[in-house]
């Protein structure tokens, strides 16, 4: 492969924007080297400014279930931007894809759309503070909500600390609002609520995690929370941005077979643009502005661009409610192939697999929260990446990042893909 001219690209970059790039991810820090740049993409391939085509495993990091540039989301978008593309006034189109949302999502009746998942997951953890009267959560290590600061903290010294920020720029003052939990921990979450009975707004998490690898939650741990919450009058939030119209119809919610109290979308429900959203019950959403006391507002949100590509996504999504088998199975191929190669060349790997989200993990031990994920070798996965990148085939510049598979990827480019990693080891 040659990468000439995104190698000139990001020197230039570098030049002007931080980093070279506009998200830290993209920059390739964890798996060293310079970042590709893409000129166009179709279908299940991204093309470089090199000309280099690869096979695309993280579809905009998840919400292109049906592949690059699909006809009906992009048609949706050109006929709208042809009548405007910002008003800051209300439209039809955004009742439009609320109300196909909440037809398609368990134990919600309002939706408030808004930029991003940060801003989404910031949204609601403002409500749920606001709806109880309460000031702390509850976050797990390893899940990401976005970069706002009550979710930039680290571990304090035990199970029952406060947390303290992981970035400059986040106050002492938030820090000590935010609790830390592992994953998959519910003895830690008891521990936690205990220590600080009838101070808990909300617990957030991840329902199925995909920022420390694809890590599955037990049916004990989600349905434990769903018990404490329920118990303790704190409300259970569930960070859909990734799994949201990605896992099934309704979700996680549908899929792990709970309800939260409130939910977060982003990701799918833009059909690729910038779009979050926050959900829940009437009762819930009515202590958000205009209608109640806490107050969120934005002059971009309900952007009629990213309304339509928004409602031609979920459209396509509950008319065809079979590309969730259809992904989940060529998922399956793929854990199985990458399996069968690894293991017959003896190398020690964990592989985590939820529907259409997967990761690789080199490690002997299985992968159940951020700690056991961080035992991985990442001086393999280094190997990896570059070596997958060379044989055309793109996969997250990050060990703890999930894969997302689109239906556009044929079997051909499963078994290339496969073929590969034997090559690659």
């Amino acid at each position: 492969m040659r990468y000439q001219r995104s190698s000139a690209l990001f020197a230039e970059a570098k030049k002007y924007i931080p980093g070279g790039v506009n998200s830290p991810v993209r920059a390739f820090k964890a798996v060293g080297g310079e970042p590709i740049f893409v000129k166009e993409a179709k279908g299940a391939y991204l093309t470089d400014e090199d000309g280099n085509q690869y096979i695309d495993y993280i579809s905009s990091w998840g919400p292109l279930l049906f592949g690059h540039a699909h006809k009906p989301v992009l048609k949706a978008v050109v006929e709208k931007a042809k009548k405007g593309t910002s008003f800051g006034i209300p439209t039809e189109i955004e009742t439009e894809l609320a109300k196909l949302a909440v037809s398609m999502v368990p134990n919600i009746d309002k939706i408030r759309f808004v930029n991003s998942g940060t801003e989404a997951c910031m949204s609601a953890v403002r409500l749920a503070r606001g709806y109880t009267g309460r000031d702390k959560i509850i976050k797990f290590a390893g899940c990401y909500h976005g970069h706002s600061d009550s979710f930039l903290i680290q571990a304090g010294s035990g199970a029952v600390t406060f947390g303290s920020p992981n970035s400059p720029g986040v106050t002492q003052g938030t820090a000590k609002d935010t609790l830390l939990a592992n994953y998959n921990d519910l003895e830690g979450v008891k521990e936690l609520v205990a220590a600080n009975k009838g101070e808990i707004a909300g617990i957030i998490l991840e329902p199925v995690a995909g920022n420390m690898g694809c890590i599955i939650p037990t049916d004990e741990f989600v349905k434990g929370l769903r018990q404490i919450c329920t118990e303790e009058g704190i409300l259970l939030l569930f960070d859909e941005v990734m799994t949201g119209f990605r896992l099934a119809k309704g979700g996680a919610q549908e899929a792990l077979g709970i309800n939260a109290d409130i939910v977060m979308f982003g990701k799918v429900i833009g059909g690729g643009l910038p779009v979050g959203a926050f959900a829940a019950k009437a009762e819930i959403m009515a202590h958000l502005a205009p209608e109640g006391p806490v107050y969120q507002a934005g002059t971009l949100s309900g952007n009629p661009l990213a309304m339509s590509a928004g409602l031609a996504m979920l459209t396509e999504i509950d008319q065809n409610p079979q590309v969730f088998e259809s992904l989940s199975k060529k998922t399956e191929y793929l854990h199985n192939g990458i399996t069968e190669i690894l293991s017959a060349k003896g190398i020690a790997h964990q592989i985590n697999r939820f529907g259409s989200m997967v990761s690789v993990h080199f490690c002997e031990d299985p992968v159940v929260d951020f700690a056991s994920s961080a035992k991985g070798n990442n001086e393999s996965f280094k190997k990896y990446f570059h070596g997958m990148l060379d044989q055309g085939v793109y996969l997250p510049p990050s060990a703890f990042e999930s894969y997302f598979l689109n239906d556009a990827i044929s079997y051909a480019d499963l078994d290339r893909t496969i073929n590969a990693v034997s090559t690659i080891f």
